[in-house]
């Protein structure tokens, strides 16, 4: 079997029209992150923190409990059409949000944002339109479009809450939202057929194993943990930047853009020399370390505005580490036949995580005080550093999809044990159904010469 060392224009057309629908949406979700504290106390009922944090994290709730059900309808009704529904959704709840003069309203908004789930369809989508072999690629642009998202939300948020207000900041989300629809509609090719792929999308009878694996667990807290101390951050930053620093809301993004910047360079050496060294577990486990030094720094030097400047430089250092690492060791140590379905959950954990940090970080904000919402976080990162210690060395493979022809259960048996017979080869399972094989390979010792000789003889 012959391979392509580039994507096709039509592979890289869906690649990028699709990461930006991820980045159209995450930027209506992510760009009032960094003032909507601060402009909650304008409204009736915004002094009670634990309002604005459930409000900031519900739409993490219903994006939890939607996405995987929507992934699912997508094979039913179609990748579209599903999406379609979901930005419609997204737009609706932006539009109520920003007609809204209370904190319930606003609520209410962004729950109907949250139900919008169309990760799962947006990711089943490309699959359609992507070779196997690219498209650990095409996931990886989606993957950078939104850390990039978070990035540019964090500097864009102040400044245009300046000149729109949140009111029009969740407008303005509404109507990206409608424009993503012209992009999945006039940008995004329609694929020549769908089928189910399941190193993307989630098997219900995979779920249960997925659940109750040991190293998948220890991943799935880690992102909650991660996430629902970020989201708890900033129910409390806005306020520290505003009173340590005397700096007004509009201008926070003076402080955030050199923070991003300093973050993202600093954690790009760490990100290739964990994965060239095979030093992933060292350079994840140091991260969460880190964090956790952050967090309980906050304790003491929230009352210091470059004390809690150089904290949220270490933050995003550690969190982009994280983030960018944690779906790679998910990849890796997921089964071969269910990475989708590990997938699915892992981004679940993260959708429960941005509730549960808004939530208990509203709360413990309102009742007992700022130190409080960065003591859990540290409680947080406490568990998860005990858990990485002690977790299994990420194996340093890749995964590997390959077309087959129609084989009995006896040939796809035979082809099973050949393969895993194979230097290189940690993992083998053909997926009749699917007509599909998916290798675990080391890359240091893997012939794929020798795999497509195989295939090919089938």
């Amino acid at each position: 079997m012959s391979i392509s060392e580039k994507m096709s224009p039509t592979e890289l057309r869906a690649s990028i029209g699709l990461a930006s629908i991820y980045g159209l949406r995450m930027l209506g979700l992510f760009l009032i992150l960094p003032v909507f504290a601060i402009y909650a106390t304008t409204l009736p009922g915004g002094d009670n923190r634990t309002l604005v944090g459930l409000t900031l994290g519900i739409y993490g709730l219903t994006q939890a409990i939607l996405q995987l059900p929507f992934g699912m309808a997508s094979d039913r009704f179609g990748r579209k059409r599903v999406i379609y529904f979901g930005l419609a959704l997204f737009a609706l709840g932006s539009f109520v949000a920003g007609s809204a003069h209370d904190l319930p309203i606003i609520m209410i908004g962004r729950a109907i944002q949250g139900a919008g789930a169309i990760s799962a369809a947006v990711t089943a989508l490309l699959a359609d339109l992507t070779r196997e072999e690219h498209r650990t690629k095409a996931m990886a642009l989606i993957g950078s479009s939104i850390g990039m998202t978070f990035a540019v939300s964090l500097v864009a948020g102040p400044a245009l809450y300046r000149f729109i207000g949140i009111p029009g900041i969740f407008d303005l989300t509404g109507v990206l939202a409608i424009l993503a629809v012209l992009v999945i509609a006039k940008g995004v090719p329609d694929p020549q057929g769908s089928h189910f792929h399941s190193d993307a999308e989630t098997v219900p009878a995979r779920l249960k194993d997925v659940v109750r694996h040991p190293q998948l667990l220890r991943l799935n807290f880690g992102i909650f943990s991660l996430h629902a101390a970020q989201m708890a951050m900033f129910i409390v930053i806005p306020f520290t930047l505003k009173t340590t620093g005397g700096l007004d809301e509009q201008h926070h993004w003076q402080v955030y853009l050199p923070v991003m910047v300093a973050a993202f360079a600093l954690m790009i050496p760490a990100i290739i020399y964990g994965e060239k060294r095979a030093k992933l577990k060292q350079v994840f486990v140091t991260a969460i370390a880190l964090l956790l030094l952050v967090e309980l720094g906050m304790t003491q030097l929230q009352h210091s505005f470059w004390g809690v400047v150089a904290m949220l430089v270490g933050f995003f250092i550690a969190f982009n580490i994280l983030e960018a690492s944690l779906p790679s060791m998910i990849s890796k140590i997921a089964p071969a036949r269910s990475k989708g379905t590990a997938m699915g959950v892992y981004n679940t954990s993260q959708s429960l995580g941005l509730f549960a940090g808004g939530a208990v970080g509203g709360y413990l904000s309102h009742t007992l005080g700022s130190a409080s919402v960065f003591a859990f976080g540290a409680a947080l990162m406490a568990v998860w550093l005990a858990l990485a210690v002690t977790m299994e060395k990420p194996p340093a493979v890749r995964t590997k999809m390959y077309h087959l022809p129609l084989l009995t259960t006896a040939q796809a048996e035979d082809l099973t044990h050949k393969l895993l017979a194979l230097a290189g080869v940690r993992e083998a399972a053909v997926v009749l159904e699917e007509g599909a094989a998916y290798l675990k390979v080391d890359m240091n010792h893997w012939d794929e010469a020798q795999a497509n000789q195989l295939i090919e003889e089938r």
